[in-house]
């Protein structure tokens, strides 16, 4: 067994013998890890002065590669000599620190990042070391705390979201751990983690069962301990409070659940950011609807919950609700009074949604239907959903077509189609004067589907395409060759497809291919001898395994 760590202390308390100390990286390791950092390719030749400069501020890094790579990131592209003798020769190097102590760094680091910026990494402190976060729930809930700044014409929220975390990863305070189809995982430095606390000071909280004293001022707090039964009657004062997030709790003490939401009812009336996970609660309060600045509600996996109160219309500033797991026999009434709701993810035992009505649900971005296993059709008036960029559908059993109305969506660009047993791609009959409308999609996935018959084309619009554990496609539709401006295709765990189409040639936009777990296909393409290799020889990148 390997145990480390960065304290002496811990060592020597779980060490029978003499701990091993790292030391830091050598110093010329830490010029080329820099160098890397903070210049583009070969662009240290040009700036002679810079480089002298930087190997300073390395020698004040003492050899740990996060605070090489994090000056590094902050002094990309910068070529202002000025600039670079002021991080040299700040304040901040002369704070006390221990030998080892790279706290001071990053703080340099942190108080060179846009306001924007600043905001948002200090809402990490509000969870545990380690955790692994998902970059679509954090953008969410910046979203709806206000911390997004800076949208460009035509530009969506949820965009200018990514850009930060993206310039968050760049600056080196996260770093990205896998990427999904619709979000992708990161991670935080421990350390990192450690800058978070310190800035976001009486802002967030993380509250346990030793939690007695809690600033009045606070705005967000997390509860994050399995052995909280209760909440602490200390929280009852607070009327700040503008995000709730229920990370480990006890999930069988009803008591707590029960106490927690009537507070937030009563005592947090400007709470923009709610996240309410693996609840054994039976109903939520009729009084949830008073909640009026409520922007992202998280309930996802109540498993125990049918129905949602019947003022749950009343939440009008809703962007963000999350129902995955809530077995729903049915949804509220009036849900199309939530005319801010920008992203839906729904869970249901229904057969039919209720219909879309014209001016209702304009905002809508993203809607997710999830294990609806009864649900027959998709809502009729889809075309009233006219921000609608992403459609989701997972194991949807029962659901055996498109509606015609999709077509009328030309914002709709993301379309995935997992484990729906019944559908069938060709859309439903067209009615008079709609035969040239088409979609517009960008992306187009599958996963799991017994017939692929046909799909309108999105010909001249559809970048990527996905076609996975797909176990009885015998031959892909010979319309592929006409998508003009794929850039990617991927085929995965297809056993029965034997080839491609013909006329993969006419595809000159296609950028790559993967292909795996499709035995005969594989053997076909490969590279080495595969029968067919030259027809596909005129893409960059192929993969097949």
């Amino acid at each position: 067994m390997i145990v480390t760590t960065r304290s002496l202390k811990v060592a020597s308390i779980m060490s029978s013998f003499r701990p091993y100390e790292l030391t830091g990286l050598p110093r010329e390791d830490c010029l080329i890890l820099f160098t890397k950092w903070a210049f583009n390719d070969g662009g240290e030749r040009q700036h002679p002065n810079l480089v002298r400069i930087g190997e300073e501020i390395v020698m004040k890094c003492k050899g740990v590669p996060l605070a090489v790579r994090t000056l590094g990131s902050l002094l990309f592209l910068k070529t202002d000599e000025s600039y670079w003798i002021s991080i040299r020769d700040s304040e901040m190097w002369r704070l006390e620190q221990s030998e080892n102590d790279i706290l001071p760094v990053l703080k340099l680091s942190y108080n060179h990042l846009p306001s924007h910026l600043q905001q948002c990494l200090s809402f990490f402190s509000l969870y545990k070391k380690d955790t692994v976060y998902y970059s679509d729930q954090v953008v969410h809930s910046w979203m709806a705390n206000g911390l997004l700044e800076h949208r460009k014409q035509n530009q969506e929220w949820e965009d200018v979201g990514y850009r930060y975390l993206n310039e968050l990863q760049s600056r080196c305070f996260i770093h990205k751990e896998e990427d999904h189809d619709l979000f992708f995982t990161f991670k935080m430095h421990d350390l990192i983690h450690d800058l978070a606390l310190e800035v976001s000071q009486k802002e967030c909280r993380i509250v346990n069962c030793q939690t007695e004293i809690v600033d009045r001022n606070v705005r967000h707090l997390s509860f994050c301990d399995e052995k909280l039964e209760k909440v602490p009657q200390v929280l009852k004062k607070l009327k700040n409070v503008r995000t709730v997030i229920v990370q480990e709790v006890s999930k069988e003490s009803k008591t707590f659940h029960e106490s927690l939401i009537n507070i937030c009812v009563s005592n947090f009336k400007y709470i923009r950011a709610l996240s309410f996970r693996n609840s054994p609660l039976k109903a939520l309060p009729n009084s949830i609807g008073n909640l009026k600045h409520l922007r992202d509600f998280d309930l996802e996996r109540f498993y125990n919950i049918r129905k949602l109160p019947s003022s749950f219309y009343k939440l009008q500033s809703l962007q963000t609700l999350r129902m995955y797991g809530v077995p729903l026999v049915q949804l509220p009434e009036n849900m199309e009074s939530l005319i801010e709701l920008r992203y839906l993810e729904v869970t249901g035992k229904f057969k039919h949604f209720k219909e879309i009505q014209p001016g209702s649900w304009t905002s809508l971005q993203c809607l997710e239907l999830l294990s609806c296993e009864n649900l027959e059709c998709l809502p009729k008036g889809m075309q009233y959903l006219t921000s609608l960029r992403r459609l989701v559908l997972y194991a949807c059993l029962n659901l055996e077509s498109l509606p015609q109305s999709l077509k009328f969506l030309t914002k709709l660009e993301d379309l995935r189609i997992s484990c729906c047993d019944k559908i069938n791609l060709q859309m439903e009959a067209e009615e008079q004067g709609d035969e040239d409308l088409q979609l517009s999609l960008k992306t187009f996935a599958l996963w799991q589907l017994n017939v692929f018959t046909d799909l309108q084309r999105s010909s001249s619009t559809l970048k990527e395409m996905r076609i996975e554990n797909c176990y009885n496609f015998a031959a892909l539709p010979a319309w592929i060759k006409d998508l003009t401006s794929l850039h990617k295709l991927e085929i995965m765990n297809c056993p029965k497809l034997s080839a491609l189409p013909e006329g993969m040639d006419n595809l000159v936009e296609l950028r790559e291919l993967n292909i795996k777990r499709c035995p005969e296909m594989s053997r076909r393409y490969r590279r080495d001898g595969g029968a067919d290799w030259h027809k596909i020889a005129h893409i960059q990148e192929v993969h097949i395994k």
